[in-house]
């Protein structure tokens, strides 16, 4: 229409402006409508979502006995060593090696020849010893009537009696040494002295033994009804230890110590021992240079089992904790040796909060300071929640992998 209207240049461009301004105007118009709807839709996601269901367990008091494990070593109840106690040839034997002997059995033999000629020595040493035995004795009866008459000087009687006296006492050694070569011949046959287990041998016939570099101990003989393990205790072990048994003695103080406690084996396989054992042995002094005392145990090893030289983790019951509060391991955090879990209070308002633990239970925390029993502590959802969140407490029940130690 307008376009038909004759219109000085002068009001075709005021038309022109009006124009533009309207087409402004609803620009502007439609930005604000778009900025309100906008903020329509942020306010509504705004509002705040509905408490998140986290995860929770409830703190455990009960009496809590107390296990350190402490790395020992197996030896036999007896460990006897096959020793060579003479040098020569190694000529038999007698025996198969890792089988059971008996007291009295013969394990080897050395070539006997050598010390049967020394035997042989000594005997011959001694008869000649004999003879002049017998003539000094003759000697000294022919003079001493002589000597009663006065038919000879008694500086002759007394050289006879000395020739005798001192014959008497070449025969004694000659007896003396006769004696110590039969009993090292005897050392060419080497048995066993107490029932048990052979070793492996280390040596083989025909090899020089019984004098470096060769080899002296022969063979191990061990009883292993019974074993004995070794480990070292800490001081500050030592001493926890020693009150247990120091309330446990209390009144018998002149009887020896009773060190007996139930006392288990953890093998290198991570199976446990099925037998208990005790403390049988407690050194007398600490060793200044490492800080540890030696403790000795024995176990019974009916089914043989447990071999010398094997290693094995002994499970001590330091002391109990009565009415200890535990909690799982997972539940805590830890910055710099500071340790915090988080707490749902009644409220179901999240807090954090800084305890004290003490031992490791297994996969379980004993707590010292900060918790109380049943108070509810987040578990396994330590990254979903923060101080002052509300949330909804879902407890559940933490079932425990670690194996009992007792």
């Amino acid at each position: 229409f307008f376009a038909f209207l004759p219109v000085r240049k002068s009001g075709y461009k005021k038309i022109n402006i009006m124009f533009h301004s309207f087409t402004r105007l609803l620009r502007i118009s439609g930005l604000i409508i778009i900025t309100v709807i906008l903020f329509s839709c942020a306010e509504k996601k705004r509002e705040a979502p509905p408490p998140p269901d986290i995860p929770v367990v409830e703190v455990i008091q009960k009496d809590v006995p107390i296990y350190s494990q402490f790395v020992g070593q197996v030896y036999g109840y007896s460990d006897i060593p096959i020793r060579a106690r003479v040098a020569g040839f190694l000529e038999g034997l007698f025996f198969e090696e890792g089988s059971k002997v008996t007291k009295g059995q013969l394990l080897y033999t050395i070539d006997p020849e050598p010390f049967q000629a020394q035997v042989a020595t000594q005997t011959s040493h001694l008869a000649e010893a004999k003879t002049e035995l017998a003539k000094t004795k003759s000697d000294l009866d022919r003079i001493v009537p002589l000597a009663k008459i006065n038919a000879v000087s008694q500086m002759d009687l007394d050289a006879a009696q000395a020739n005798y006296d001192a014959a008497l006492a070449y025969v004694d050694a000659q007896q003396s040494n006769l004696n110590y070569a039969n009993i090292t011949l005897s050392y060419c046959w080497m048995k066993s002295p107490i029932n048990g287990i052979i070793g492996k041998t280390k040596a083989r016939g025909g090899e020089f033994v019984g004098q470096d570099p060769n080899p002296v101990i022969l063979n191990t003989v061990s009883t292993i009804d019974t074993i004995r393990v070794e480990f070292f205790l800490t001081e500050a072990n030592y001493i926890r230890l020693a009150r247990q048994f120091s309330e446990k003695n209390k009144g018998n103080e002149e009887k020896n110590p009773d060190y007996e406690t139930n006392l288990s084996l953890i093998l290198a396989d991570g199976s446990k021992y099925s037998d208990k054992g005790y403390i049988n042995f407690i050194n007398r002094e600490v060793d200044p240079q490492t800080g540890s005392l030696l403790v000795q145990a024995t176990f019974p090893n009916t089914d043989k089992l447990l071999r010398p030289g094997q290693y094995a983790k002994v499970v001590v019951k330091m002391k109990d904790v009565k009415g200890g509060l535990l909690i799982p391991q997972r539940c805590t955090m830890e910055l710099q040796g500071q340790y915090s879990v988080y707490v749902v209070s009644d409220d179901n308002t999240v807090e954090s909060r800084q305890i004290v633990v003490g031992e490791s239970v297994g996969d379980m925390l004993l707590v010292k300071e900060g918790l109380k029993a049943n108070e509810k502590v987040v578990i396994d959802a330590l990254q979903k929640v923060k101080t002052g969140v509300k949330v909804v407490p879902k407890i559940t029940e933490f079932k425990s992998q670690s194996k009992p130690q007792d």
